[in-house]
């Protein structure tokens, strides 16, 4: 059996979606960096107003739900459909290649968890927080992957953005068994019922949006009442959509080609918003800098997501013997390891569900999020600015 060859050169159809995830990934990042700020400044200037914004009842559900349990189903259905791909004529096809990015994703999510936990055991804190530092958020690590380093292998954009993909498939298992309380099954039932609809019109090529808009909603909305968080029904009819490379109307390319830009642009930047406000008072900074859940998150995103990603990809390797393809370098996989500590979207998600009723340690972890991905982005930046400096210097 040949030897296996990682970090390859991609073919044509995978450097096209590359290249239009990390057109929309950059704009969405750049997008919410100005949402998060905006959030910080609002909540600082008037914390009253802020947290009343986001207690406004529109119909069932305050903005703060909308956005958290509405909007970012859109994100997951994306996800879905990004897993959908991969497994299907993507990177996770290929059983032998799809093995790096499972294992450094699998890895980079048990480090960061090991590390919160530890801190909190030692530090007598919360461990409900354990996964909160899991999450690598797509938008902004690609983001600032292409903008800083611009001349890295495409391969290396490919092995973040499907470690990401499949970070965001263990984040979204952790959300559906960890925090899930009573499930209402009649509720439940009618969700399963919708998303079995929605595979047979796919599996008979009747996309039609007056059918599959109905679903999707109805879904959601089942979803939502049985107790299991409402975004799984994004994932669930993402991977329940059919695809195929040879069909020339393929619903996942179309769909996403449609629903990335409205995610992106507004679906998330709108969740940064009423997610990311929390206090920057001297005062409310001394405690959180010296909690132990602020602790475990920020050394989880820096340092665990670094450990755990790029060991996993190196023990990969060296266990398969497999070799890194002409041009790349393990310096620079360590570098893009140190992107994917840049959690924000489902972090603050995870955050808000783990501390549930306990605004206190909610604002702790919120705050961690934040400074750990700065962290992060920052030591990334640095490391990966060395590396473009050493490729043209050989």
């Amino acid at each position: 059996m040949a030897r296996l060859t990682i970090f390859g050169p991609s073919d044509n159809q995978d450097r096209i979606a590359v290249s239009e995830a990390l057109r929309n990934e950059t704009v969405g990042g750049v997008l919410m960096l100005i949402a998060m700020v905006a959030a910080l400044v609002w909540a600082n200037l008037s914390p009253d107003g802020y947290d009343s914004a986001r207690q406004v009842q529109l119909g069932p559900l305050s903005l703060q739900h909308w956005a958290a349990d509405g909007l970012l189903t859109i994100f997951f259905f994306l996800a879905g459909l990004e897993l959908k791909r991969e497994f299907r004529a993507g990177a996770l096809s290929n059983p032998r290649q799809a093995l790096l990015p499972i294992v450094a994703a699998f890895c980079g999510m048990a480090v960061p968890a090991g590390i919160y936990l530890t801190v909190n055991l030692v530090g007598a804190g919360d461990l409900s927080g354990w996964a909160i530092p899991m999450a690598t958020d797509i938008a902004f690590a690609v983001a600032v992957l292409a903008v800083v380093a611009p001349g890295l292998p495409p391969s290396l954009r490919t092995f973040l953005l499907t470690l990401a993909i499949v970070d965001d498939l263990g984040a979204i298992v952790v959300i559906a068994v960890i925090f899930t309380a009573a499930i209402n099954w009649l509720a439940l039932g009618l969700a399963l019922a919708c998303a079995g609809i929605w595979f047979f019109l796919q599996q008979r090529r009747l996309d039609k949006w007056w059918l599959h808009v109905p679903l999707f909603v109805g879904c959601w909305w089942f979803m939502h009442e049985s107790g299991v968080h409402a975004t799984i029904a994004g994932v669930l009819l993402g991977l329940l959509t059919r695809t195929s490379p040879y069909e020339s109307n393929d619903p996942v390319d179309r769909w996403e080609h449609f629903w990335r830009p409205v995610s992106a642009g507004f679906a998330v930047p709108v969740f940064a918003l009423f997610a990311a406000g929390v206090s920057l008072k001297p005062s409310a900074l001394a405690d959180v800098v010296t909690h132990p859940i602020t602790i475990g998150i920020t050394l989880g995103l820096v340092l665990g997501k670094t450990i755990g990603v790029f060991g996993g990809a190196w023990l990969t390797a060296r266990i398969t013997g497999a070799e890194l393809h002409g041009g790349v370098r393990w310096r620079e996989v360590a570098s893009v390891a140190v992107l994917a500590g840049i959690g924000f979207t489902v972090a603050l998600l995870v955050a808000e569900l783990a501390f549930a009723g306990q605004p206190v340690e909610i604002d702790h972890a919120k705050a961690a999020v934040l400074l750990g991905s700065v962290i992060a982005a920052l030591l990334a930046t640095i490391a990966l600015r060395i590396c473009l400096r050493q490729r043209r210097d050989i």
